[in-house]
């Protein structure tokens, strides 16, 4: 019994392995529709969240049957229900590379940034697709450095989400209604895939150590 015990273990931790491989691949895809206006390639990143939809909810299922019929404790309790919560952050991961990909399926033909702002939110995507990766690296190797190089980027990305508004409330700002909100929209879907690296970062901190620090008052709570 107990080996199978470890069997269903390892195999949650590599269904969030294949999960965040997912998402790092949705979220590369989704922005490379987003700066080129690829409506074909935002289209595949779209119909593909459901396989990421599917594996959360398998991936749950079993963590759950471990939870009622084995009564895991201690260390092990802790590996379930962080998976749970690890689980439901990539899922929303792959949620706001969707949209993305929607925001570019919507816009097509033409593209959803204005040339000012193209700079940053290249930045901006290439720090969400390093995320990704190294939420991989994490999940796989449980490397504490790994998760504070995530916090890092993290900063990052939320200064560059801080420079989005600042140009929009700029008097210089001579955009339309629509490409504001389109603008506002994608810098908050970018900033918000960065938070919920950061929430799967603290929750493999979690794991490993054993103590849980709750996010400085800098860094919001995902959603």
């Amino acid at each position: 019994m107990r080996k199978v015990f470890q069997e269903e273990l390892t195999q949650v931790g590599d269904d969030l392995v294949e999960i965040s491989k997912l998402v790092h691949e949705a979220i590369t895809k989704a922005t490379t529709a987003f700066e080129g206006a690829d409506v074909d390639l935002a289209q595949d990143v779209i119909a593909a969240d459901a396989r990421i939809d599917f594996l959360q909810n398998s991936l749950d299922e079993r963590a759950i049957d471990i939870l009622a019929l084995q009564g895991p404790v201690a260390s092990d309790l802790r590996m379930i229900v962080g998976s749970l919560r690890m689980s439901a952050s990539l899922e929303r991961m792959g949620d706001l590379a969707r949209h993305v990909a929607q925001l570019a399926r919507l816009r097509y033909p033409a593209t959803v940034i204005p040339a000012s702002l193209t700079q940053t939110f290249k930045a901006m995507a290439q720090h969400d697709i390093d995320i990704t990766a190294k939420v991989i690296e994490l999940l796989q190797t449980r490397n504490l450095e790994v998760a504070r190089d995530i916090l890092k980027i993290n900063i990052a990305v939320d200064d560059l989400h801080l420079s989005v508004f600042k140009a929009i409330a700029s008097p210089d700002w001579n955009e339309t209604a629509s490409t504001t909100v389109d603008v506002a929209l994608a810098s908050r879907y970018f900033e918000r895939f960065a938070d919920h690296g950061v929430s799967v970062a603290r929750k493999v901190t979690y794991l490993v150590t054993g103590e849980w620090h709750g996010p400085p008052s800098s860094i919001k709570t995902a959603s």
